[in-house]
């Protein structure tokens, strides 16, 4: 699997995630700058987590105007995969690739702690090494997590199983406790109506081995092996 990571200033995820794709892929990533306006040629784009120009304006509002997006556009309308994490999510859904938009946490305050996932389709892209209903153990470090849509929306993610994971307690239960963010539906990921782009909250870069104290996100990036090959 082929794969390039997104910098942007401010962003400070990037080579967690670098190495996780290639711990997990066996292939080292491409670093791609924001000021580029070209992509190498990749199977999977991901944009990282961190805080893009210090999350002014809204969170990803100015690095979704980058002269890089155009071709993050283009790889998706291709078909190719695009993951974004944590201020990734913020700077694709602000760029039009998903629908919605991340608000402040409920609590008004940045929340830095392990959370745990229900996964709710296993049958993407994605998430295809784990089973429905499975329940992992992610870290989540965000102040603007919560995923919010109008009505139509969301009812369009959730009757066309676009709503990948969900915030729950360590029984699989989706509670208001075991929302970090308060997102609607207690939502943690979502993906586009074509299932090539997917969109966290959730860092599962930093749970790929051992040494970090869990492996279950390890999963989401051996989906995208055994799904690009």
């Amino acid at each position: 699997m082929k794969s390039a990571v997104v910098v942007f200033p401010g962003i400070n995820r990037e080579r967690d995630m670098a190495h996780a794709l290639e711990t997990v892929s066996g292939v080292k990533p491409h670093m791609v700058w924001h000021g580029d306006t070209e992509l190498p040629d990749v199977d999977l784009v991901v944009v990282p987590g961190g805080f893009s120009y210090g999350d002014y304006l809204r969170c990803g509002a100015i690095a979704a105007r980058s002269p890089i997006m155009p071709a993050v556009h283009a790889h998706a309308g291709q078909g190719r995969y695009v993951l974004g994490v944590c201020n990734g999510f913020q700077i694709i859904t602000e760029a039009g690739l998903l629908p919605g938009a991340l608000m402040r946490n409920a609590s008004l305050k940045f929340v830095c702690k392990e959370v745990r996932l229900r996964i709710e389709n296993a049958d993407t892209a994605f998430t295809g090494a784990y089973t429905a209903g499975q329940v992992v153990r992610t870290p989540v470090a965000h102040g603007e997590g919560n995923y919010f849509a109008d009505a139509e929306t969301i009812k369009r993610l959730e009757g066309e199983g676009r709503v990948v994971a969900r915030y729950c307690d360590e029984n699989g239960e989706t509670t208001a406790v075991a929302d970090p963010n308060g997102s609607i539906n207690h939502i943690a990921g979502i993906l586009n109506d074509k299932g090539n782009v997917l969109g966290m909250m959730p860092h599962p870069e930093n749970y790929v081995e051992p040494i970090q104290g869990c492996t279950d996100g390890r999963g989401f990036f051996e989906s995208l092996v055994r799904a690009i090959g």
